[in-house]
C-alpha cells in the first residue's frame, strides 16, 4: 500500500466535473489525492475508447485511482485486468454508494449495499486481481435504513485497505443532514483508514468533521465544484484571497482547453455558473457566459468579470 501521510485531504469521483482538467487544478492546490469520475466496469472491459480517454491523469496527480462501478466479480475482474495494464494508475476504487436510479436499476453503486455477499465476491476479487499500490472503496452508511458498521467491517474484511464513508443512506441521495455519529462509529469499528464525506464545503467544517470523526482524512466532491481551493484552505487554515481565486479559475479554463479544445469553452459554462456565485453581475455574467463559444473572447469576458 502507498504510504500516505495523514490526515488525508481527497477530492471524491463527481460525474460530469471531476475530469482531468478539474484534477489538474485541485492537484495542484493542494488535494493529496485525486481519482477519476466513476467509470463503468463493462466499458472497461470492452475498452471503449471514451472510456480509456476518460482514465488518463495529468502528470502532477500522483496518486491518482480510477473508480470503477461493477454489479458482479466477473465484471470488476475485467475491468481491473485492464486497468492493470497502465502504469500510471495507483490505485483502484469501487464504488459502493452511488444514489442515481441507473445505477440501482443495474444492480452496482449503492445497490451493492443490499448484496452483502456480492459485494464481498467483488471485494475479495478486485483485491485478488489488481496490481496496484492499493485498493479503495467508498460507500454510504446504507441503502435505506443504516447499517454502516456491519457493511464498512465487510467491505475491510473482504479486502479493501481505504475506506471512504458518505454519512448519508443510498435513499437520502443528498438531502438531509450528513450522518458524522455513524461514520465516528465506523472509524471506530475499523483498522483500515476511514475519510469522512459528505456535506464538507469549507476549511472549517473540513477541521470540526475530523475533529468529531476522528477520521483520517476528508474526501471532498461538490463542496469542491465552484471551490477548487478549499484543499488548500484546509491546508493553511484560512481562506485565500479574491485575487488568488482568480488565478485558479483562469487555471483552470486554460486547462480544459488544452483537453477539450474548443468544446471546452461550452463545458467551462457550468464551472463559471458556480464560480460566479456571490459576485455582482452574476446573472448578467451567467447569461453572456451561455452564448459564448470563442476561446479568445470566453477568456477576456472571464478576466474583466471575476
Amino acid at each position: 500500500m502507498l504510504n500516505f501521510k495523514f490526515p488525508l485531504i481527497a477530492l471524491a469521483p463527481l460525474a460530469g466535473y471531476t475530469d482531468l482538467p478539474f484534477r489538474k487544478v485541485v492537484k495542484k492546490y493542494d488535494a493529496d489525492w485525486t481519482i477519476s469520475e466513476m467509470i463503468n466496469g463493462n466499458a472497461l472491459k470492452y475498452k471503449n475508447e471514451k472510456t480509456l480517454k476518460m482514465i488518463q491523469k495529468n502528470e502532477n496527480e500522483t496518486p491518482y485511482s480510477v473508480q470503477i462501478a461493477a454489479n458482479n466479480a466477473e465484471v470488476a475482474k475485467a475491468a481491473v485486468e485492464v486497468l492493470n495494464e497502465y502504469e500510471f494508475i495507483d490505485g483502484i476504487d469501487l464504488n459502493v454508494g452511488c444514489p442515481v436510479k441507473k445505477a440501482i436499476k443495474s444492480g452496482y453503486g449503492g445497490n451493492l449495499l443490499n448484496e452483502p455477499d456480492n459485494l464481498s465476491e467483488i471485494i475479495s476479487t478486485i483485491a485478488k486481481t489488481h496490481n496496484k499500490k492499493f485498493f479503495s472503496v467508498k460507500m454510504r452508511i446504507g441503502f435505506d435504513e443504516i447499517n454502516g458498521v456491519e457493511r464498512a467491517k465487510l467491505i475491510e474484511d473482504s479486502g479493501a485497505e481505504i475506506l471512504t464513508v458518505h454519512g448519508r443512506t443510498v435513499k437520502q441521495m443528498y438531502n438531509g443532514d450528513t450522518n458524522y455519529d455513524e461514520i465516528k462509529k465506523i472509524k471506530e469499528s475499523l483498522s483500515i483508514p476511514v475519510l469522512a464525506n459528505g456535506n464538507i464545503d469549507s476549511y472549517q467544517k473540513a477541521k470540526w468533521v475530523m475533529e468529531y470523526t476522528k477520521c483520517d482524512g476528508v474526501m471532498i466532491g461538490r463542496g469542491a465544484i465552484g471551490n477548487p481551493w478549499i484543499f488548500k484552505e484546509i491546508k493553511l487554515q484560512r481562506e485565500i484571497t479574491k485575487e488568488e481565486k482568480k488565478d485558479v479559475i483562469i487555471e483552470h479554463y486554460k486547462a480544459m482547453i488544452d483537453w477539450y479544445g474548443e468544446y471546452g469553452v461550452v463545458l467551462f459554462r457550468k464551472h463559471l455558473h458556480t464560480y460566479s456565485k456571490g459576485y455582482q453581475g452574476a446573472s448578467e455574467f451567467r447569461t453572456k457566459v451561455n452564448s459564448i463559444i470563442s476561446i479568445n473572447e470566453m477568456f477576456e469576458l472571464i478576466n474583466s468579470f471575476f
